[in-house]
């Protein structure tokens, strides 16, 4: 069954299937590109990983450093007695106490390269699907490619950055991102300056990039479209979510109708 939504749909990131398909649309990004560039390229994927420490309020990305300090529990306290020391009394049932276990969660995030060949192989163009802890500031996965993403725009690397999460905050930019749900970037090499950028959005298929290789060679045309909708075709992502609860961010009222209406002509579809 095909999403209720034309363009990318908010439900895949609110229901908690995000990993599952970022994974399958790096894939197909590959394959796409793979088949399409002269042979003088080489297409690639790649990963980065960090780890961050699991707490009950959520993931905080920070290294863990054990606690070495001693401490006395209420109600209990320590005596001492010159030329010795006492113990005090136990008590005469233990309560178990509640304790967080140290949990390590290793995040890893897929990013396709294509390379010119030479004896270097040399990068020509970078392309990312950015992930939730990429727009979360102050994070270890925000740190991590915004330290990439300075060093291919101020290298001779042509940057394509797909952002199709409505949660959390874009990268910095001289200039007002567009006021949509989601935003597609190609900067091209030495020209970093000038980015352009398409505003995308879950009620209109997404726009057709045109990912640019190594000057003289055309650029490669990319239509996401397609893929997301493959996914969520195969995947059976429908089984998966419940388009009765509200998304986080929520919708505005004239969103929220016109999802209604998209619902009701599905069900009638079916």
């Amino acid at each position: 069954m095909k999403s209720p939504f034309p363009g990318m749909d908010p439900y895949i990131e609110a229901c908690g299937l995000w990993g599952d398909f970022h994974t399958h649309l790096i894939e197909k990004i590959y394959e796409r590109l793979a088949d399409a560039v002269p042979d003088r390229y080489l297409v690639r994927t790649g990963e980065r990983s960090y780890v961050v420490l699991v707490e009950s309020e959520g993931k905080q990305s920070y290294p863990f450093l054990p606690d070495v300090s001693v401490t006395t529990p209420r109600g209990q306290t320590k005596s001492r007695r010159k030329g010795g020391s006492a113990l005090a009394e136990l008590p005469g049932e233990v309560e178990p106490v509640t304790m967080r276990a140290f949990i390590q969660d290793e995040h890893r995030e897929a990013f396709v390269e294509i390379y010119e060949m030479s004896p270097d192989q040399r990068l020509v163009t970078s392309i990312e699907v950015l992930s939730p802890s990429n727009k979360r500031p102050g994070t270890e996965g925000w740190e991590l490619y915004r330290r990439k993403r300075q060093s291919v725009l101020l290298g001779d690397v042509n940057l394509v950055e797909i952002d199709l999460l409505r949660s959390g905050q874009r990268m910095p930019m001289l200039d007002r991102w567009p006021d949509s749900a989601y935003a597609l970037l190609v900067a091209r090499a030495k020209k970093a300056q000038l980015c352009r950028v398409w505003p995308a959005y879950f009620q209109r298929p997404l726009p057709r990039l045109l990912v640019p290789l190594a000057k003289p060679d055309p650029e490669v045309p990319l239509d996401l479209q397609p893929m997301i909708d493959a996914i969520y075709r195969r995947s059976r992502y429908e089984r998966s979510i419940d388009y009765s609860k509200p998304l986080t961010p929520p919708l505005a009222a004239a969103e929220t109708r016109w999802l209604k209406q998209q619902l009701q002509a599905r069900r009638r579809q079916a």
